[in-house]
């Protein structure tokens, strides 16, 4: 699959004042003994280990806020948002607490409950958190005005520009992402997780060998960092393959407590994209809402299994905002265009591959050429074509879809020789056994003037529905470049199929053809015996008069028919 989805990083960028309420507090109400070992677990930031000494006070003291809401701020840092909400959410409605609302509120949004953060905010005083909250929130819900005004309110401090680089991240703004953190890694040396935000930002840039040095300054410190872990698998994916990445995250996910729940739909989804879509159906559909990326992967996989409809009906409501959403939904409308005949749809996904071929930050990037290629080739400016996708060649050597689609420029040019290269180098049976690539290739071969190779990729589909199509192709097209012989044969094979007097016509005008090439000696005299042979399976009145010629050229020649 095309895209993976590295990490929204939002939680420390947003949250990183989160705290429970109890801190509000007086020092009266201040942990106990016990309560103080688990608040040492989270400042060493093991949640899991807090989680259980918690839960081991509750069930002494039930009904314990206190014991209770740091229950919930475990759950949080644990990325169970699920069972966070489920507590703030009792103590919003019992407690006079307002601090409370923005916790719930946090969990909401990585909820995907977006609707329900932005009404609980509107019950809490205003806040840092708040702001950074709802400037992400404005994001989400794509309402531009709002982003903006919000955007005013952030102030030249480290969370605020940390959530200023998140959205950045997030709209695909990756160089004004770095810009932030380089400037922030000036004063906060110590500040190690900004190597993996920076990290992130190269991956999506496609310097996947920058983003994973990037990241030795951080595993070393932070080995078992998930976040590191997912990075590093998806940089080894696309250095390396899925089996590579796969094994990266398996080693953690051996790792990690069971009630650990951070990047677990992350993980989920990156496995099913090292897996080459394995088990797509039964992970993707429920992450659709929550990870955008798993909208995009589903889509491509309805594309891979053929089923276009079921890809249009997931795409076709998205209001494409970063680049691979135009570009797939650019597909899906040509793909479905091109199937139900409709131009319109057809001319959509151009306008869609051009917006993306055509902007100032995508039109020098690989996949920006590519849509740009793309929107040409379906205008038919094909001398174009080739000057994009020869840019680019270097980078798609191996690449199937690359290949054929060049070989197509390159055969509409008439540049035969270079088609059948292209349409030679690619190894997909999927792709050499569809009626296009036949069709193309046994052309290439014919203009290339080898028409023994067309013959044979006919015999090869010889008993396919598509075969009648290939001998009629071959038939013409060898008749019009004089290769006579394989012309007679393919008209030979027709006639025995459907007496029509067309094939008879071109029967006899290539056996003349040969017959002439024959006598001028730019054939063997003895492929004469040949002819002869081909036209005696033709009942037409004119059989004989030819081959009576035929044989007294022969004979006047000594050659034995």
């Amino acid at each position: 699959m095309h895209t993976i989805r590295c990490y929204e990083y939002t939680s420390y960028d947003i949250l990183s004042r989160l705290k429970p309420a109890v801190e509000q507090q007086s020092e009266k109400t201040k942990p106990t003994n016990h309560k103080i070992t688990a608040k040492d677990f989270i400042e060493k930031r093991d949640y899991t280990g807090a989680l259980t000494i918690l839960k081991f006070d509750i069930e002494k003291s039930k009904e314990d806020v206190e014991l209770e809401l740091w229950i919930a701020y475990c759950y949080f840092h644990l990325g169970d948002y699920n069972n966070a909400m489920l507590i703030y959410k009792n103590h919003c409605k019992n407690s006079g607490i307002k601090h409370l609302f923005v916790n719930l509120a946090c969990c909401y949004f990585y909820l995907g409950m977006y609707p329900e953060a932005e009404d609980v905010l509107d019950k809490s005083d205003i806040s840092d958190v708040k702001i950074r909250l709802q400037f992400h929130l404005s994001h989400k819900q794509g309402d531009e005005k709002k982003l903006m005004e919000y955007h005013e309110l952030l102030a030249d401090v480290v969370e605020d520009q940390l959530s200023l680089a998140a959205i950045h991240y997030l709209r695909s703004h990756y160089q004004e992402a770095i810009d932030i953190y380089k400037k922030l890694m000036i004063n906060n040396r110590n500040f190690l997780a900004l190597n993996v935000y920076m990290a992130l930002c190269y991956y999506k840039l496609d310097f996947y060998d920058v983003s994973q040095e990037i990241l030795d300054v951080y595993i070393k410190k932070y080995p078992d960092s998930m976040i590191l872990t997912n990075l590093k698998a998806c940089n080894l994916y696309k250095l390396y393959d899925g089996k590579a990445a796969e094994s990266e995250l398996k080693n953690i996910i051996a790792r990690r407590s069971s009630t650990f729940k951070f990047c677990e739909d992350l993980i989920k989804h990156n496995m099913v994209v090292f897996r080459e879509g394995e088990g797509a159906l039964q992970v993707l559909p429920a992450l659709v809402d929550i990870l955008p990326e798993a909208r995009l992967n589903l889509v491509i996989y309805y594309l891979r299994q053929g089923e276009n409809e079921e890809a249009y009906e997931l795409i076709k409501d998205l209001e494409p905002a970063i680049p691979q959403e135009y570009i797939l939904k650019a597909i899906v409308n040509v793909v479905v265009g091109q199937e139900k005949g409709d131009t319109k749809q057809i001319d959509s996904g151009q306008s869609l591959f051009n917006m993306v071929g055509s902007s100032s930050s995508e039109c020098d990037t690989i996949p920006g050429r590519q849509c740009m290629a793309s929107s040409l080739f379906l205008e038919g400016r094909y001398d174009e074509v080739s000057l994009y996708l020869s840019s680019i060649k270097s980078y798609f050597s191996n690449d199937d879809s690359f290949n054929f689609n060049f070989a197509q420029v390159k055969l509409s040019l008439g540049e035969y020789k270079e088609a059948e290269e292209m349409y030679l180098q690619v190894k997909s049976n999927k792709i050499r056994d569809s009626f296009i690539y036949i069709n193309h290739l046994t052309h290439c071969f014919i203009m290339n003037k080898k028409p023994q190779s067309a013959w044979d990729l006919y015999l090869k589909i010889e008993n396919s529905q598509d075969s009648l199509i290939i001998l009629q192709s071959i038939a013409n097209d060898c008749y019009k470049t004089n290769q006579f012989w394989q012309s007679a044969k393919a008209f030979d094979m027709l006639e025995r199929l459907d007496l029509l007097p067309e094939y008879w016509e071109g029967k006899r005008g290539a056996c003349a053809g040969i017959f002439q090439q024959i006598v001028l000696g730019n054939q063997p005299q003895d492929q004469i015996a040949d002819v002869i042979h081909l036209l005696r399976n033709s009942a037409n009145s004119q059989v004989e008069q030819m081959i009576k010629m035929m044989k007294k050229w022969a004979k006047n020649n000594k050659i034995v028919v």
